[in-house]
């Protein structure tokens, strides 16, 4: 699994991903209690949209923590078995890059120690 190249992306990329639906369900959520806000205000009976939304936002939230810490697992994992990393001490430079980071060292990770050696590999044939 550390060197398919499904997961290698998918757990660079995914965070980011997740980011930005975060971010557009956070607006269309803010928008539907400014869209509703006369309801709200008459409180005539209790604000089910509101915390129907509210929920399904923090289900959201608890998906990118969850899917964050399986990527930041995954390439800690990945940098300590990749073998290019064991002749110095670039392991503990990566390793905390990802901890300090976050899904930004992941990305790094992926582009410079993933994609440009794969190609340095394939030239090299």
């Amino acid at each position: 699994m550390l060197h398919n190249k499904f997961w290698q992306g998918f757990f660079a990329l995914a965070p980011f991903i997740s980011l930005f639906f975060i971010l557009i369900g956070y607006f269309f959520f803010m928008y539907s209690i400014f869209n509703n806000l006369p309801e709200l205000e008459e409180g005539s009976h209790p604000p089910m949209e509101f915390w129907r939304g509210f929920g399904i936002f923090f289900i959201m939230i608890f998906a990118m923590i969850f899917l964050s810490l399986g990527s930041l697992i995954f390439y800690i994992v990945h940098a300590v078995q990749n073998p290019n990393l064991k002749e110095n001490n670039m392991v503990l430079v990566w390793v905390l890059l990802f901890i300090f980071v976050g899904g930004i060292g992941q990305l790094i990770y992926w582009i410079v120690e993933i994609i440009n050696k794969r190609k340095e590999t394939s030239f090299s044939d």
